[in-house]
Parts: C-alpha cells; structure tokens; sequence
C-alpha cells in the first residue's frame, strides 16, 4: 500500500505539503495537479481514523434536507457534494422526510459523526433546539443555513430572495390587466412560503388593490397539493383568470389539473410556475417560470461552509442574498 513518502517521491514535494493537500489544506495550483495525479497513480488512501485523531478533523459534512426526491433539493446537494469532494470533503446525505422529530434526531446523528461541518435545508427546528446541540453552541461544528432561515439563530445564511422575485412576478399579471390571481403556497410555517406569500401581497399592495384571501391556498409543496388546490380554484364561484405556483412539485400538479380540465393556457388561464424549465420546453405555449439560481445557490453555500471548516470567521454571521429571474413566456395574456 502506497504511503505519503511515496507521493512525496513522486512529486518531489515535501511530506508536509502533502498532508496540508490531503487534510484539506489550500496549496498551489501546480501543486495540486501534481499532487492529483501522484494520488491516482499509486492508488492513495488516506486513513480517516488516522487523520481524525491526528488534525481533529474526519473530513467530512453532513448534508441534511427535507426531502430527497424534489428536484431542486437534489440539483443544490449534487453540486455541493461536488465541490466538497474537490476540496477533500465526503458528505453523509441525509432527509427527514418533513418530519420534525427526525429533522432534530438526524441533525443529531450528524453532530455524532464528528462532521466538520453542517449545511441544512431547516423546516421545523428552532434556534433554540439548535442551540441546545453542544457542537453547535460552542462553535466546534460549523452550521450553514441555505435556502431557509431560522428565526433568532445567529448562523451564516445562503438565500435566495423569495419575497422580491414573487412580488415581481405577481406585478407582471397585475400589469397584464389580471386581478383575480391564484397564489399556490406552501405551508405558511416556512420561511421561503411565507416569503413568497409576502411577495404576492406586496404586489397587491403597491396598488392599493384588495386582496381576495380564498385565491390564497396554501398545501404542503408537493404535486398532489398543486393537482387538488389547481382545482380548488378553478371550482370558485369568481375563479381566478391567472394562478402562480410557487414551488417545482407544485407547478406540475397544478399543469396536470389543467390539462385534464381542458384549460387552454393562456386564453383560460393564465399560468407562471417556478423551477422547472423542462416545461419551457415540452409544453405549449412554453410556460412562464420562476427560476432561482441553485447553481449559485450551492456554490455559495458550499464555499461558506469550507471557508468557516478551515477556521475563518470573518464577517460572521454572514448572509448572501441571491436574485431569482422571471422567464417569461407565452402563458400568460393580457385581459
């Protein structure tokens, strides 16, 4: 089995530079391709359980979220274990299915791990729940918040700004002459809903235009609920002239409902989803589309968190707000 002195041969680099490379430490760039080839010809591994009680770090992040079958969550935690793995890092995935009580255990499970850092997508815990975790309390485990907030806890924040894009987007059908407008949200205890929510108003607000609470529904992000709020709406006595959805899952039950109910978009209906651009392009007319920048998303989140994980505390806690776009296309029409 090939050992440090081995790369160091090869490379003709000091042992000591090497095990900063290995236990993730910045070298330089010439170094590293050095180093990256030396690795993978002579087929080195490292010992985690040596390196751990050696640096006091395992090199790994654990990775918690609430689900694991949406497609933005897998999108953000495919690129983020990609940047983690380059820089050194193996990540543990794990999902609490929505679940209060596991969101809590498996954050826990995680702390038990001795990961060196945490980013979570949060749903229920609180900060004091998360306060109360002693890794977290006394700053030993980095924690990054991405995509959610939770409310009172001093922690580094990745978002996108929620509230702002919904609003505009709500303003572009009001400017299009559509008053009765369908808002599909998720549950209000979110942050991210009731930011989008909070959106919606505001464009209604700056109007000084009422706000018809029954077009409000609220489910739980998943295309079920799009599929049975879609048509709780349209079975209004006053339906709405145009609907907005404001998650993926929720986008596509809503567009299942309407087709089954034969609602030609846009001279029916007037529709503007969020996330998922596969619908610009197999439906017709192309559907309009919230799109938030998970790309970004992840390589903020994850940079945050490798930054924190190597000791730097500067600018804590720091929150990077990112800006969603609105594509739009032909669903929506003027009346």
């Amino acid at each position: 089995m090939s050992t440090i002195k081995d790369v160091s041969r090869l490379t003709g680099l000091s042992i000591s530079t090497i095990s900063k490379y290995i236990n993730g430490g910045n070298v330089r760039a010439e170094n590293r391709s050095k180093l990256d080839e030396a690795i993978r010809a002579l087929d080195f591994k490292v010992n985690p359980a040596a390196r751990s009680l050696k640096t006091n770090r395992t090199m790994t992040v654990g990775i918690l979220l609430p689900a694991l079958d949406v497609s933005f969550f897998a999108q953000i935690v495919g690129d983020v274990e990609a940047r983690l793995f380059k820089e050194g890092y193996n990540a543990y995935i794990c999902s609490y299915d929505h679940d209060p009580v596991q969101e809590l255990r498996k954050l826990s499970f995680l702390l038990e791990q001795q990961v060196d850092g945490v980013l979570l997508v949060a749903e229920h815990v609180s900060a004091d729940q998360l306060m109360a975790l002693p890794a977290l309390r006394d700053g030993r485990t980095p924690l990054v918040l991405f995509d959610r907030r939770v409310e009172g806890m001093a922690a580094d924040l990745v978002l996108v700004d929620s509230k702002e894009i919904c609003r505009f987007a709500a303003e572009q059908l009001l400017l299009k002459g559509h008053r009765r407008i369908g808002l599909i949200m998720g549950p209000s205890d979110i942050s991210t809903a009731w930011e989008r929510m909070t959106g919606y108003r505001q464009a209604f607000e700056a109007r000084g235009l009422p706000i018809d609470e029954t077009l409000i529904r609220q489910g739980d992000y998943s295309t079920g609920a799009g599929y049975q709020l879609l048509g709780e709406l349209m079975d209004l006595p006053m339906p709405p002239t145009a609907v907005f959805t404001t998650n993926h899952e929720t986008t596509l039950g809503a567009i299942t409902a309407a087709f089954e109910r034969k609602l030609r978009i846009p001279e029916d209906l007037s529709f503007i989803g969020y996330d998922d651009t596969q619908l610009t392009q197999i439906i017709s007319p192309p559907i309009s589309i919230v799109l938030q920048p998970a790309g970004l998303l992840a390589a903020e989140a994850a940079s945050l968190l490798i930054r924190r994980m190597r000791g730097d505390r500067e600018g804590f806690p720091h929150t990077a707000m990112l800006e969603a776009r609105l594509l739009m296309h032909p669903s929506v029409a003027t009346v």
